[in-house]
Parts: structure tokens; C-alpha cells; sequence
């Protein structure tokens, strides 16, 4: 299972894939908003969305899980 990370603290603007949903490296993820800019989490490498763990509005710190993926 691959741990997809923030990498800084922000709030979860958009929510751009669900779980189950087949994701290539470096498509977005989520999108977060701090300081009035917008931040994209990106897949790390091909895969499954398994589990989603944030919604929007949530706050999430740098090195906070947001979701699951299965490896391709």
C-alpha cells in the first residue's frame, strides 16, 4: 500500500479522484489551499485509489496521510 503524504499544512480545497479510481504518476490527487494559493498532492507512482482519507474543508498538516493507493 503506498501512503500518499501533504506536504505542508493547508485545507483540503478539492478532492479531485475517488476510491477506486486508477491514477497515473504525478496526477492530481487533491488539491489543497494555503495562503491563498493552491497546492496539488500528486500520485506518487501508477495505481488504485483505496482509500480517500480526508473531505473537503478538512485541515491537514505537512506529513498527514490523505490517501491509500494500491500499487499497479
Amino acid at each position: 500500500m503506498i501512503k500518499v503524504a501533504s506536504e505542508m499544512t493547508g485545507t483540503v480545497w478539492k478532492i479531485c479522484v475517488s476510491e477506486g479510481d486508477s491514477v497515473a504518476e504525478e496526477d492530481t490527487l487533491i488539491i489543497l489551499e494555503s495562503m491563498k494559493m493552491e497546492i496539488p498532492i500528486e500520485s506518487p507512482e501508477d495505481g488504485t485509489v483505496r482509500q480517500i482519507r480526508v473531505k473537503e474543508g478538512d485541515v491537514v498538516q505537512e506529513g498527514d496521510i490523505v490517501a491509500l493507493l494500491e500499487e499497479a
